[in-house]
């Protein structure tokens, strides 16, 4: 059987290097890819992550100028509740959204999907908290936090009224660096 296995996937020995070959320029193509995309970046929590696609720069750009600053995009737009449903939602909806990019075909606006509806609306009641509960021991218990998303009365939190990719004139926001490695920067001007 382990051996009808290795002769089944593995080429005869005529065409073994040329296998190898294939793979190695294959194998090359996808790291220089996760390294243009700068796929690492999307691991971590840094906002700036977000803005590695340009479609994004909006609202980097009003998240910037928020009551909201101070957390990052992934303290409200990523569950909480464990650390593998966070990197399971990130990977699934960055994954997506490279999809979306790549094949260019990203909408003039930007809407989120229902699970990150669910996720934003978790993460609001989860860090204002203390401020629900003491509302509810005020004026008694409430159903108003649970009927509507936040954001139907707030909604210039903390994205202002972004609707479309040219809704904020002349956006400045910080570009992402050179994909060129420094080896090959030095070799050019040589």
């Amino acid at each position: 059987m382990l051996r009808w296995l290795i002769n089944k996937f593995f080429p005869r020995t005529q065409w073994l290097f040329v296998a190898i070959v294939v793979s190695g320029i294959f194998g090359g193509f996808g790291l220089y890819a996760i390294y243009l995309s700068r796929a690492w970046s999307y691991a971590s929590d840094n906002p700036e992550a977000c803005i590695n696609c340009h479609v994004m720069s909006t609202e980097y750009l009003t998240w910037l100028h928020s009551s909201h600053a101070r957390q990052v995009c992934n303290d409200c737009h990523v569950p909480h509740q464990n650390v593998f449903k966070k990197y399971f939602f990130k990977a699934k909806d960055g994954m997506r959204h490279a999809t979306i990019f790549t094949l260019r075909t990203e909408p003039q606006a930007i809407i989120m999907k229902p699970e990150g509806q669910r996720a934003v609306m978790d993460n609001c009641l989860r860090c204002h908290a203390p401020m629900f509960a003491y509302i509810e021991s005020s004026v008694g218990k409430n159903h108003h936090f649970t009927e509507r998303n936040c954001w139907n009365c707030h909604r210039d939190t903390p994205h202002g009224r972004v609707k479309s990719l040219a809704s904020t004139d002349k956006v400045m926001v910080p570009l992402p660096g050179t994909a060129v490695p420094e080896w090959l920067k030095k070799l050019l001007q040589e």
